[in-house]
């Protein structure tokens, strides 16, 4: 059984509010295709996905995820046509966070930790004891924010809630988006650590978006490096990472990566600020 296969997909943004955005004489922009016909066949691993921001790494895993249907062609994950299948199952297939996931609920972060892990897929033998589940709150720091509804604690805080839902949930797979730009380095770290081990120990392929090269250097089995024209490379960190291609894909000498790198945290940063102040307002 292969884990993901995309066969001939194209897929293209729709236009918000069912209108095109226009150009300074009033001619509708028409936008390129995120993917044209792209095939790819990729096994289950811990896999970094590297690249500049707009490259399509958001884009592949939401529709690797089946969150979002290709205009053409079809995904396949663990055989299964993961757009075209019930919620249920694609749930338990494949879960996906990003880095501003909104949440309605007014309970306690405990209470929905437990919720997650009680109506996951882990086994009912896994479920019986509170080991597993005290690991995690333990690894992702939460004891302090457990008595606290998410609206109340910092961003870092939440992402790490959303990193321990995602282990939790028990799904097949695991796609995150930027998960932990807003976490201390120690912190990411350690949660690198942990989801890697999760991932080799329960077989579970994880796929995980991040600027941070060095953590994908020392964590990553795999990466998945992306170029402005949507070409990709896959292999060991060894292998992609090399100091050429990562001129190439994020068009910056290799000195300037690091500064490259600081800036986009700092940009998701202050894009999550300002959705958290206008959602107060």
């Amino acid at each position: 059984m292969s884990f993901l296969s995309i066969n001939n997909i194209s897929y293209t943004y729709p236009p918000i509010n069912g209108e095109f955005e226009t150009d300074e004489n009033g001619n509708p922009i028409i936008p390129k295709p995120i993917f044209d016909f792209f095939t790819a066949e990729l096994p289950g691993s811990f896999t970094s996905l590297i690249g500049p921001n707009g490259s399509g790494k958001s884009t592949f895993m939401l529709l690797a995820a089946g969150r979002i249907k290709p205009q053409q062609g079809n995904v396949t994950l663990f055989d299964l046509d993961i757009a075209n299948i019930s919620e249920e199952k694609r749930n338990e297939a494949a879960s996906f966070i990003y880095q501003n996931m909104e949440f309605e609920q007014d309970d306690p972060v405990e209470d929905l930790l437990k919720q997650v892990y009680e109506n996951g897929y882990h086994s009912e033998e896994r479920k019986a004891t509170a080991d597993f589940y005290n690991e995690v709150i333990k690894v992702f720091e939460l004891e302090n924010v457990l008595n606290h509804k998410l609206t109340g604690i910092s961003k870092g805080e939440i992402q790490r809630v959303l990193l321990a839902f995602s282990i939790l949930y028990g799904s097949k797979s695991i796609f995150m988006d930027e998960p932990m730009f807003a976490m201390e380095d120690r912190q990411k770290h350690s949660a690198m650590a942990f989801i890697k081990k999760y991932s080799k120990e329960n077989n579970v392929p994880v796929f995980i978006a991040m600027h941070e090269l060095d953590l994908s250097k020392k964590y990553a089995d795999n990466v998945l490096l992306f170029y402005p024209d949507r070409r990709m490379d896959y292999g060991t960190p060894e292998e992609v990472l090399t100091k050429e291609a990562l001129e190439e894909a994020y068009g910056v000498p290799a000195a300037m990566l690091r500064d490259t790198e600081n800036l986009n945290r700092n940009a998701l940063k202050e894009a999550s600020e300002t959705l958290n102040d206008l959602s107060k307002n």
